[in-house]
């Protein structure tokens, strides 16, 4: 599984760079958490499909996005073991550097149990690579 997390929240002004950056990582797939801030026309004329799934900034994702994920998660990668998944929030914050993690949000990791696991026929054939831009 391939995934790449972009810092800071692109823009219209910024879309022309952001979408090299997905090609350059094989991205298909982006998934804002975040309110719309650009154009999804643009990465859907190069084939980058974009998932709408914002939820309040500083809070954990609400149950359905979490299903949502998983079940994204894993046809894709059944699909196309070798796709990158893109995710982005507004800034990064609660989800980038030491101590940015709030208690919400630590609590909700602290208390999550998973009801369901990305399992793959061959294991030893999908690495776990992830980027952060």
């Amino acid at each position: 599984m391939r995934f790449t997390h972009h810092t800071h929240n692109p823009t219209n002004a910024t879309l022309s760079t952001f979408i090299e950056d997905l090609k350059q990582y094989g991205a298909t797939t982006v998934v804002r958490v975040c309110e719309v801030t650009y154009d999804k026309t643009p990465l859907e004329k190069d084939g980058i499909t974009v998932m709408d799934w914002a939820f309040d900034d500083g809070a954990p994702p609400p149950t359905k996005i979490v299903d949502d994920w998983l079940n994204l998660l894993k046809s894709k990668f059944c699909e196309d073991p070798g796709c990158c998944v893109a995710v982005h929030c507004v800034a990064g914050l609660g989800r980038k550097r030491r101590g940015a993690i709030n208690s919400k949000q630590l609590t909700y990791l602290e208390k999550y149990r998973s009801r369901q696991r990305l399992r793959f026929k061959d294991p030893h054939k999908h690495k776990n690579k992830c980027c952060v831009m």
